[in-house]
């Protein structure tokens, strides 16, 4: 228990004195994570939980998550998003995290999640197929807004440390249904993927760390250019159109990317998505419109390319 409890303090100690909204959906990792930063003092903490409204007993996971704030005497936010029981895990996703960014605001704090290795490489695998491209890799990190502790410490070694610590939380049945992408990549393809190779998910959590870093200076590279080509004013980017069609296409998707991302508010965009929108930009007539994603279109006015955020 020691080593396990020296393994996790090591990481929550290290964040610095202020104020953090800690995502808790009443779960393991998040229990786990709430105990422990509960224990510096130093840490302003405000409980976040957001109801998706996806099982009809979600209620109690929010009842669950403010006891807790009770119990480490901490304050406590939530929002009901009755999303419905159909809703994809994009969409709960989204919510989320606007629900987040928001209380992040609000309150000039930095989020704090408990994603742990286990996701990283379930994402991973999840942006491979959805053809996210090489920022699918490394998209569970932390940024400027939102901290993951555990990113190098295991599924396993939560529950452990969690039981050790007599710690209470609550199972969410939809996990075990496989007919969701993700359960279906954690109890059944990664299970197999162990199967044939006993170290498998330590090679992919290497690459991932490696991408991190290629990511980096491949982002520093791309944003030198798209503030040479143009920048979001106003909720739009007016781009010459000239300049985009001189680039070599996988440069141009790049940028398209970033600035689209910056219009939507973050959100995910498969290559499909990218290549049509460039595509479009490339090829279309002046005058011509097109959605690039729910929030966000492109339109082609003579010489330059317009991509602007929905009103």
């Amino acid at each position: 228990m020691i080593i396990l409890m020296n393994n996790l303090m090591k990481y929550v100690p290290n964040i610095a004195k202020g104020r953090y909204i800690v995502a808790v959906s009443g779960g393991v990792d998040s229990v786990v994570l709430l105990n422990l930063l509960a224990k510096n003092k130093n840490l302003d903490l405000i409980v976040a939980h957001f109801d998706h409204g996806i099982r009809k007993d979600s209620h109690l996971d929010r009842e669950f998550v403010q006891k807790l704030a009770e119990y480490y005497e901490l304050k406590f936010e939530h929002k009901e998003g009755k999303l419905g029981a159909y809703a994809s895990e994009e969409t709960a996703r989204a919510k989320r995290y606007e629900f987040l960014h928001n209380l992040s605001k609000k309150y000039s704090a930095k989020i704090i999640t408990a994603h742990h290795k286990d996701d990283v490489i379930e994402t991973m695998i999840i942006n491979i197929l959805r053809g996210t491209g090489r920022r699918g890799l490394t998209s569970l990190k932390d940024t400027k807004s939102i901290l993951r502790p555990f990113l190098d410490i295991s599924k396993k070694q939560l529950v452990s440390y969690a039981q050790m610590n007599n710690l209470e939380w609550r199972e969410d049945p939809t996990n075990e249904n496989t007919k969701i992408l993700r359960n279906y990549i954690r109890h059944e393809l990664i299970p197999k993927m162990v199967n044939r190779d006993k170290d498998v998910v330590n090679k992919l959590f290497l690459i991932h760390k490696n991408m991190i870093e290629v990511n980096k200076k491949i982002d520093m590279e791309l944003d030198e250019i798209a503030k040479q080509l143009g920048s979001v004013k106003n909720n739009q980017v007016i781009l010459s159109r000239y300049s985009l069609v001189m680039l070599p296409v996988s440069v141009a998707k790049e940028l398209v990317y970033l600035y689209l991302k910056e219009l939507s508010g973050n959100l995910h965009f498969d290559e499909k998505q990218i290549e049509r929108t460039v595509n479009f930009a490339k090829t279309a007539k002046s005058g011509k419109r097109m959605i690039a994603s729910k929030n966000t279109y492109v339109t082609i006015n003579k010489d330059k390319v317009c991509l602007a955020k929905v009103d």
